[in-house]
C-alpha cells in the first residue's frame, strides 16, 4: 500500500509541467524554443516598445481628466479616485520599463515575462474599471472617454503583437464588468459575457493561427538556408553549378566559379545571350537541336555539351567543356518568366574519355594506330564507293631479325628500335595513307585510293631501304631488315578479311624468296596456301595413322669402305600424291607445330630399329631447332634409349647451325645435357648457314658434315671446292671432330674427298636409303661396299632444243643440240660413225659465232662433242631467234 500511493498520488494531481503548457497554449506563446521563433517574438515586442508611449500618454490624460472631474465632485471619495488612477498608470508604466529592459546589458527578462507583463497591463484597466464604477457615478462622457483611452492603449498592443493577443481579454474583461456597472438592466451584462466567451475563443484560434504561420515560416526560412548552404557548397567544390536566364535568354544568374572561368578570358558572362556565352558541340551525340531553338521555342533541353563560345575555335583543344540543361519557367499565371538550369564540369570526363580512345586505338610504344583502329579504317575505306569501285592497297610488313636485336641487347632496347622503325614508316609513307603496328615486330600501311602497281612497288622499296638503314641503340650499331606483302582492292579481296589474308599470303611469299623484298598476291599463293593446308591435315592423319616411314641411307668409311652408320631419313608416300619430299612437308611441320610430334616419332623408331640390327653401328637422326629449344628434348631422349635398349654411344643427333640464331645459356645447357646422356653430336650442313668457328670452339661437336654443295662439283678442274673442303677438314682435324662428306654422287669424288682426308662419305655413291628390313640384309652380308653410278664427274647440263650448224673440215650442215653443259654437248642428226672419235670439229653455239670441239663418242646418228674450252652458258642468253627455236627445259 505504502508504494502504491505515490503512484495514486501522482496519478491524481496534475503535472505541474503540463498545466504550465497549458496556459502558455492559452497564451499564444506555446512552441517557444528556437532560437529564430524567440527572435520573431522580440521583433514584435519591439513593435510594441515603439507604440507603448503612445497608449501611456492616453492612460495619463485619461488620469488628468478623471482627477480633475473628482475635485470637481465633493462627493467623490479622492482617496478612491487616487487609486484607481494609480492602477491605471502603474502597470502600464511597469510593463513599459520590462521591455524597454530587455536593451539593458545587466538584465534581459524572458520573452514570456514580457508577454505576462502586457497581459497584466490589461488585467489592471479591468480593476481600475471596478474601482471606477465603486464611485457610483454616472456614466457620462468623461467616463467612457478615459475608459476608452485605457481600452485604446491594450487594443494597440494586442495588435501589434499577434503572440500575445491574449492581452486583449484584459480589456475585454474590463469592458464587461464596466457595461453591468454602468447599465440598469441585466441584459448589456449577458450580452457582455456572450461577447466575452466570444472574444477568449477566438482570441485563442487566433493565437493558434499565428503560433501555426510562424512556425511555418520559420521551417521555411530554416530550409531555405539549409537549401542555400547546401547549393554554396555544392556550387564551390563539386562540378556542377547553375544558371537562369530571363525571357530574352540573356544570363540573369551564374554559379560564380563558372563565371570566374569564363571572365577571366573574356567579358562578364552575366547579362549576354546564353548562345552568345556557350556554343554547342555539335559532334556529341543528341545535339540535333541547337540552344537558340530550345530557346525560341521554349522547350527542355538536357545534357547538351558546351564550351566558351570564344575558346577553341578548330584551331586547338579547348580548356573547358561543360554539360547543360535548362528548362522554361512560368508563373502562377502560366506566363514565360525565362529558362533556369544546372550544368556539370566535363573536362576531366573528356580528358579522360580522349585517353581512353586513345588506348582503344593507338598503340602504346609507338602511338602507331593498333590493330582495332586499323581494321576499322579498312572497313570504312573499302566501304566507301568511289566511281566504279573502291581502289585501296594494303602493306602487310614484317621486321627481318628483329628477334635477335631483343636477344641479344634486350626488351628494351627492341622497344626503341620498334620506336625508331615507326618514325620511319610514318616518314615514308606521309599523308599516302595510315600506319599501324599489330604487335610485336608486325606492321600494316593502308592506303587508301592508290592501286597503282608502279607505285605501290616504289613505296615498298623505298620503305624496305628505310628501314634497312643501321639503327642507334643502347650505343650499338644494329641493321634489320623488312618484308612486305601487298594486297590491292578489289582485285585481290572486297572485304577486309579477305584482303588481310591475301597480303599475309603475299608476306609469306616474301619471307619464302630471301626476305627483304616485297612481293605482291597472286592466284597461285592462295593456292599454295591451300595445298600446305591439306599437306598439313595429310601429315596429321598420317601420324596418327602410321603413314610415315624410316629409310635408311649408308655412312661409309673412307679407309675401310665399311659402314659405320645410317642416317634415319623421313619418308612419305602419299595415298593421292605419292611420294612427297621432306623439302616440301619438314617446313609445314615446322609451321605448323607438327614437328616435335614427328620428331620424336622418328627417334623412337629410329632407336626402336636399330636396336635390332646385327651390328654396332650407329644412327643418326636429325634434330630440328624447335627441338632443340625445347627443355624437355634432353629426357625425351634418355626415354627413347631406355625404352629401345640402344646403347647411347651409337645415337648420333645432327643439329643444324639454326640452333645457334638463339644464343643463350640455354643453348650451352642443352649441349651439356646431350653429352651428359652420353649421346653423339654431329654439326649438320657446315657452311650453308650462318658459319662461325665460335660454334665449334663452344659446342661439343663430335663430327662435322661437310655440305654436299661443297662436294659436287668438287672434282671439276678449276673447282675451288676442294680447297674449301680441305679446310674444313683440317680443322675438324684439329679440334680432333670426325668429318663426313655429304651427297657424294660420282665415283671419282670417293678418291678426292679420301685424298684430302675426309673421314666418312654418304651418298649415292653408296646407295640410296633402304627401309629398316634392308639393313638388317646388308649388315649381314658383305663388309665392304662398292661404289655405283658414274665414274666420272661431269659439269652439270642443261635441257635444250635449237638448231645449230656444224662445221667438219669444209663440210657444213644444220644439227640439232639435245643438252649442253661448260665442257661439252649432245648433238643428233649428223651422220658420222665410230671412226670419228677424236675429230676436232667447228658447232655455232652462239648465232654467227662458231666453238672448236672434238668428237668424244658417235652413235645412232647422235653425238658427244667436247669443248676445246670451257663454255659459259650465260652466254646462252644472248642469243636471238634465228634459222631455228631453242626452248631451255
Amino acid at each position: 500500500m505504502v508504494r502504491i500511493m505515490p503512484y495514486l498520488v501522482s496519478r491524481s494531481l496534475p503535472d505541474t509541467r503540463r498545466v504550465t503548457a497549458s496556459i502558455w497554449q492559452l497564451l499564444g506563446l506555446s512552441g517557444e524554443g528556437p532560437d529564430h521563433q524567440a527572435r520573431l517574438h522580440a521583433t514584435r515586442l519591439d513593435a510594441v516598445l515603439a507604440a507603448w508611449p503612445f497608449g501611456l500618454i492616453a492612460q495619463v490624460v485619461a488620469c488628468a481628466v478623471l482627477l480633475g472631474a473628482t475635485l470637481a465632485d465633493t462627493t467623490r471619495n479622492l482617496v478612491e479616485v487616487a487609486a484607481t488612477a494609480l492602477l491605471l498608470i502603474v502597470p502600464s508604466l511597469t510593463a513599459w520599463a520590462i521591455l524597454t529592459a530587455r536593451r539593458s546589458p545587466r538584465w534581459t527578462p524572458h520573452l514570456r515575462v514580457r508577454c505576462l507583463a502586457i497581459a497584466a497591463t490589461g488585467i489592471a484597466a479591468a480593476l481600475s474599471s471596478l474601482l471606477w464604477a465603486s464611485t457610483r457615478l454616472p456614466a457620462g462622457p468623461v467616463q467612457i472617454g478615459c475608459f476608452v483611452a485605457v481600452a485604446g492603449a491594450i487594443g494597440m498592443t494586442a495588435i501589434a503583437l499577434h503572440p500575445v493577443r491574449a492581452a486583449t481579454l484584459g480589456f475585454g474583461c474590463g469592458l464587461v464588468l464596466m457595461l453591468p456597472i454602468l447599465s440598469v438592466s441585466i441584459l448589456p451584462s449577458i450580452v457582455a459575457c456572450a461577447f466575452l466567451a466570444c472574444l477568449a475563443v477566438a482570441t485563442i484560434r487566433l493565437a493558434r493561427i499565428d503560433a501555426c504561420h510562424a512556425h511555418d515560416r520559420n521551417a521555411e526560412s530554416r530550409e531555405g538556408r539549409l537549401a542555400a548552404k547546401m547549393i554554396a557548397e555544392f556550387e564551390g567544390h563539386g562540378t556542377g553549378w547553375f544558371w537562369e536566364a530571363d525571357r530574352h535568354g540573356r544570363l540573369t544568374y551564374l554559379s560564380a566559379k563558372v563565371a570566374a572561368e569564363l571572365s577571366a578570358a573574356h567579358r562578364n558572362p552575366v547579362g549576354r545571350l546564353l548562345t552568345d556565352v556557350f556554343r554547342m558541340d555539335s559532334a556529341a551525340p543528341g545535339t540535333e537541336r541547337t540552344l537558340a531553338f530550345h530557346l525560341s521555342s521554349r522547350t527542355s533541353f538536357s545534357d547538351y555539351t558546351v564550351r566558351a563560345a570564344d575558346d577553341g575555335d578548330g584551331v586547338e583543344e579547348p580548356e573547358r567543356w561543360w554539360s547543360i540543361s535548362g528548362r522554361p519557367v512560368v508563373d502562377e499565371l502560366d506566363r514565360f518568366q525565362g529558362f533556369i538550369g544546372s550544368g556539370s564540369d566535363l573536362t576531366e570526363k573528356r580528358r579522360s574519355d580522349a585517353e581512353i580512345t586513345r588506348l582503344a586505338l593507338f598503340d602504346g610504344l609507338t602511338g602507331l594506330a593498333n590493330r582495332q583502329r586499323m581494321r576499322a579504317s579498312l572497313d570504312k575505306t573499302l566501304q566507301q564507293q568511289v566511281g566504279p569501285y573502291r581502289p585501296a592497297s594494303l602493306f602487310l610488313m614484317d621486321l627481318d631479325r628483329f628477334k635477335a636485336v631483343n636477344d641479344t641487347l634486350g626488351h628494351q632496347a627492341g622497344d626503341a628500335l620498334l620506336k625508331q622503325v615507326a618514325q620511319r614508316l610514318q616518314r615514308g609513307v606521309g599523308d599516302a595513307g595510315l600506319v599501324g603496328r599489330l604487335g610485336g615486330d608486325e606492321f600494316q600501311v593502308l592506303l587508301p585510293g592508290i592501286d597503282n602497281r608502279d607505285t605501290l612497288a616504289t613505296l615498298a622499296r623505298d620503305l624496305i631501304g628505310a628501314l634497312s638503314q643501321p639503327y642507334f641503340i643502347a650505343g650499338a650499331s644494329v641493321t634489320i631488315g623488312c618484308s612486305i606483302g601487298i594486297a590491292i582492292a578489289p582485285q585481290h579481296g572486297e572485304d577486309a578479311e579477305e584482303l588481310i589474308r591475301n597480303a599475309d599470303l603475299a608476306l609469306y611469299a616474301a619471307k619464302a624468296d630471301g626476305r627483304g623484298v616485297h612481293r605482291f598476291y597472286s592466284e597461285d599463293m592462295l593456292a599454295g596456301a591451300r595445298s600446305r593446308k591439306a599437306l598439313e591435315d595429310d601429315m596429321r592423319t598420317a601420324l596418327n595413322e602410321g603413314g610415315f616411314e624410316l629409310g635408311y641411307q649408308p655412312v661409309v668409311s673412307t679407309r675401310t669402305t665399311q659402314i659405320i652408320g645410317y642416317e634415319a631419313l623421313l619418308r612419305w608416300t602419299h595415298p593421292t600424291r605419292g611420294p612427297i619430299s621432306p623439302a616440301d612437308f619438314i617446313p609445314v611441320a615446322e609451321e605448323c607445330g607438327l614437328i616435335e610430334a614427328l620428331g620424336e616419332w622418328v627417334l623412337r623408331t629410329a632407336c626402336v630399329q636399330a636396336a635390332r640390327w646385327p651390328r654396332d653401328v650407329r644412327i643418326a637422326v636429325n634434330v630440328s631447332p624447335i627441338q632443340f629449344a625445347n627443355p624437355a628434348f634432353p629426357g625425351l631422349v634418355t626415354s627413347a634409349l631406355a625404352h629401345s635398349g640402344l646403347a647411347a654411344e651409337r645415337l648420333e643427333l645432327e643439329i643444324t647451325e639454326g640452333v645457334f640464331l638463339d644464343e643463350s645459356g640455354s643453348t650451352d645447357a642443352m649441349f651439356k645435357a646431350l653429352k651428359g646422356i652420353g649421346v653423339r653430336l654431329a654439326l649438320d650442313d657446315f657452311g650453308t648457314g650462318y658459319s662461325s668457328l665460335g660454334y665449334l670452339r663452344n659446342a661439343p661437336f663430335d663430327k662435322i658434315k661437310i655440305d654436299q654443295s661443297f662436294v659436287r662439283g668438287a672434282a671439276q678442274p678449276g673447282s675451288r671446292n676442294a680447297a674449301i673442303i680441305r679446310a674444313i677438314v683440317t680443322l675438324a682435324d684439329t679440334l680432333g671432330m670426325e668429318t663426313t662428306a655429304e651427297g657424294v654422287e660420282v665415283q671419282d669424288e670417293i678418291e678426292l674427298v679420301r685424298a684430302l682426308g675426309c673421314s666418312h662419305i654418304q651418298g649415292y655413291v653408296y646407295g640410296r636409303s633402304v627401309p629398316a628390313d634392308a639393313v638388317i640384309e646388308q649388315l649381314g652380308g658383305v663388309v665392304q661396299v662398292a661404289p655405283v653410278g658414274h665414274k666420272i664427274s661431269r659439269a652439270p647440263r642443261t635441257t635444250m632444243l635449237r638448231s645449230a650448224k656444224l662445221a667438219i673440215g669444209h663440210s657444213q650442215g644444220d644439227v640439232r643440240i639435245r643438252n649442253i653443259s661448260t665442257s661439252g654437248a649432245m648433238i643428233d642428226g649428223v651422220d658420222i660413225d665410230d671412226g670419228a672419235i677424236g675429230l676436232d670439229v667447228l658447232i655455232e653455239l652462239i648465232e654467227d659465232q662458231m666453238f672448236a670441239a672434238r668428237v668424244a663418242w658417235a652413235k645412232d646418228g647422235k653425238a658427244g662433242l667436247e669443248f676445246v674450252e670451257a663454255f659459259n652458258l650465260n652466254r646462252l642468253n644472248q642469243l636471238q631467234p634465228g634459222r631455228g627455236q631453242r626452248r631451255v627445259v
